[in-house]
């Protein structure tokens, strides 16, 4: 059984963005998305403007500043090794949305970092919710598991999205 980190938030987010669950090189380091090869901070870097190797500190500000939140979908599962096709459908339990929400009201905005974080969130938590006005965008996944796509088209992806939802 593993358990997802704390989200990453203040109280003026207006992005969320949603993983799945940590692999085990971010579980070993306690960090989002720790990989060497995964693509979040290089991509994030690029949209964010800052050094995509800057300390774990000024990525989580840069995330903050720009009111973007990072959480999991996720808040335990049991899995072997990292890939998200491992994860036992039966042991998938959710963070609680309706609370982050309520405690985040200037969100309107989820992307979905990858198929496996959508699928969660509408198996496990969108028939929870209050309506709402919340949009939602399932963005391909910057996992290294995740080849089908460059890292320019990734980019390139993320970028449409994050430009259309957050105002520089």
């Amino acid at each position: 059984m593993i358990s997802c980190f704390e989200p990453i938030e203040d109280k003026h987010a207006r992005l969320l963005i949603l993983g799945s669950m940590p692999g085990k090189a971010s579980l070993a380091a306690n960090q989002y998305y720790a990989h060497p090869h995964n693509a979040f901070w290089p991509i994030v870097s690029e949209l964010l403007g800052f050094e995509k190797n800057a300390p774990y500190a000024i990525k989580i500000q840069a995330l903050k500043t720009s009111h973007i939140a990072l959480w999991d979908v996720l808040h335990s599962c049991t899995r072997k090794g990292s890939l998200d096709a491992h994860i036992e459908a039966s042991s998938e339990k959710a963070n609680n949305f309706q609370l982050f929400f309520e405690s985040h009201p200037n969100i309107h905005h989820v992307f979905f970092n990858g198929n496996k974080a959508e699928s969660c969130f509408k198996r496990h938590v969108l028939k929870k919710l209050k309506p709402s006005s919340l949009s939602y965008v399932r963005l391909p996944s910057t996992s290294p598991a995740h080849a089908s796509r460059s890292y320019a088209q990734k980019l390139d992806m993320w970028r449409k999205e994050f430009e259309r939802v957050l105002i520089f």
